[in-house]
């Protein structure tokens, strides 16, 4: 393969449906993904997880730590440091009740998945471990829904630190896919003290790696990826250190970005707009996918 792009094996064959009008596209439900990074010597590396190859969706692709929003994720009682709610809703173009809930994902699944926790004591602190029994016990709850995240922040005293995230980007999945998401992607610094662990059942690898190897695996065909993660990798690259990237973060275009597909001279023509590198075309008698 030419590089490391995935796209779904029943693409075309939903493609064609949509365009004939005979496939109703679903509502896409909203989530939330952190790049989490961290400094070295060579420049800031980014962590990564690779979904296991049995998962349905984007087995075998390296993503970042995240997941959808829990409906308890808007509760008016999250504790909260950080921009305003009003100030997240602006920035996210979505309502105050719906820029928590964002919020409180990005945090929740980076701790459900990586074991990294944006939260403090108090609006100018930051919890410096996670690990121990007692810490497994509630991200477990908290991954079987039987604790939400603002019980979770209430019984430790903690508060949800909005400061420490940067909204980076948006990506909502395509029409034409059985699975959507809109997808807020943000960008975070490692908290001092705290370190990453692969804790979450979807993925068989996890890495600290720097953004341009990562795309150069891409680029080579051997790190698979959907198009909104080797994007966010090529955006990260100019930056220098993890808090040039998050003092870059306030003047992001946060303008959702989505795939069109049209049917032209005998293929279906793939395009993300202001994503010329992805554009695929795909034979309009071709039944499975690829990579």
């Amino acid at each position: 393969m030419a590089d490391g792009q995935w796209y779904p094996p029943e693409w075309p064959d939903r493609i064609r449906a949509h365009a004939e009008g005979t496939l109703v596209p679903v509502a896409p439900k909203r989530a939330a993904t952190v790049l989490l990074l961290k400094d070295t010597p060579d420049g800031p590396v980014v962590h990564m997880l690779r979904r296991r190859a049995s998962m349905a969706f984007a087995g075998g692709a390296y993503a970042y730590p995240g997941g959808g929003v829990d409906p308890r994720d808007d509760d008016h009682q999250v504790r909260w440091a950080g921009p305003t709610r009003a100030w997240w809703a602006d920035r996210l173009g979505v309502d105050e009740a719906g820029a928590q809930a964002i919020v409180c994902a990005a945090v929740r699944e980076t701790y459900e998945e990586a074991g990294v926790l944006l939260a403090g004591s108090a609006a100018d602190a930051v919890v410096g471990d996670t690990t121990g029994d007692d810490w497994e016990a509630d991200r477990a709850a908290l991954v079987a829904r039987e604790l939400s995240f603002a019980q979770f922040l209430d019984r430790r005293g903690l508060v949800l630190r909005s400061d420490l995230l940067g909204a980076w980007t948006r990506w909502i999945t395509p029409e034409f896919e059985s699975r959507r998401y809109d997808t807020w992607f943000f960008v975070a610094a490692l908290p001092a003290g705290q370190r990453t662990r692969n804790a979450s059942t979807e993925a068989d690898r996890t890495v600290w790696i720097r953004p341009p190897e990562a795309a150069a695996g891409y680029d080579k065909g051997e790190l698979l990826m959907m198009p909104p993660t080797i994007a966010t990798l090529r955006q990260l690259t100019p930056y220098a250190t993890a808090a040039g990237a998050l003092a870059a973060a306030p003047a992001r275009d946060m303008t959702p970005v989505m795939a069109h597909a049209r049917l032209a001279d005998g293929e279906i023509v793939l395009t993300w707009p202001g994503h010329a590198e992805f554009t695929k075309r795909i034979p309009t008698d071709l039944t499975t996918g690829g990579a």
